[in-house]
């Protein structure tokens, strides 16, 4: 799977997805710095999954409507132990293919998904 990290994701994680086969960037080694819209901007050229703790990425997806078809999952989880955080985040990326066009909100005892403008216009184009 391709992967942009946010700049405020656990290293431990990074790695951890690393480490399973997973074509990872980080932000805050490959783009440290580099604002929200930049990073969505950069995930959405490259086609990686944006996987992010800052809520702010679906504001920028949903209130301003920029492109975001690559996919954003927004980690909401206890993470008192980073090693148990990083196998389980990796673990929940694994269980699923069907990322991209989804805003995905992960907690501690559930996955919502919520389909993506761009997403719900590509799917209203092929019925019409």
């Amino acid at each position: 799977m391709r992967i942009l990290a946010d700049e405020n994701f656990p290293a431990i994680s990074v790695q951890e997805l690393r480490r399973l086969g997973h074509d990872v960037l980080w932000v805050r080694t490959d783009m440290p710095g580099a604002r929200d819209d930049a990073i969505l901007a950069s995930a959405q050229t490259e086609q990686r999954l944006l996987v992010t703790l800052d809520k702010d990425f679906g504001e920028l997806a949903f209130g301003l409507g920029l492109p975001a078809s690559c996919g954003i999952v927004l980690f909401r989880m206890k993470m008192a132990d980073a090693m148990v955080a990083a196998i389980k985040m990796a673990k929940i990326l694994n269980s699923r293919c069907d990322w991209s066009g989804n805003f995905t909100v992960v907690e501690d005892d559930r996955i919502r998904m919520r389909p993506l403008a761009t997403r719900i216009l590509t799917l209203i184009k092929q019925k019409g």
